[in-house]
């Protein structure tokens, strides 16, 4: 989506308010953003109503922002739905959507979703444990697979 200097202006004082832990001014700048399919706006969001920050939380309207940004190809808001589902944060635990979502965000070069798979492979949490993929993953993350722990033992 191409956004206007005025969108940019906004979205940069969002995120900017959003790091500066003032979760209700950020969540005023950048909600209308995130209605407008602006998926980095989309994405804070999502964070927001997930952990309560600046407004209620609720489950289920940040699972729908992170959907949305991660369908709008966010790869922070890919890695994030990915955890939730993979620890059950907002939705019902699912390996296999778990898997989706990593996968997609490491598609993007997204280290920390490879090593998360790379660990969910090495400890079958929400998949069969398979220490090939989890050696494949470790190595994709730019780790040395023979000093992980993880595929030890």
């Amino acid at each position: 989506m191409q956004r206007s200097d005025e969108d940019q202006q906004g979205l940069e004082g969002g995120v900017a308010a959003f790091e500066d832990n003032q979760f209700a001014k950020a969540m005023r700048m950048l909600h209308p953003l995130a209605e407008a399919g602006v998926a980095d706006a989309g994405y804070r969001v999502a964070i927001m109503y997930q952990n309560g920050l600046g407004v209620a939380r609720q489950p289920e309207v940040a699972v729908r922002w992170m959907r949305a940004a991660a369908e709008d190809g966010n790869a922070m808001a890919q890695y994030a739905l990915g955890f939730m589902y993979l620890q059950g944060d907002c939705v019902e635990s699912d390996g296999a959507q778990a898997v989706h979502w990593l996968e997609t965000a490491a598609g993007q070069g997204l280290s920390g979703a490879k090593t998360t798979l790379a660990l969910m492979y090495a400890q079958g949490k929400g998949v069969e444990r398979d220490p090939e993929a989890a050696r494949r993953w470790y190595i994709a993350a730019g780790f040395d697979p023979n000093r992980m722990s993880t595929l030890k033992g």
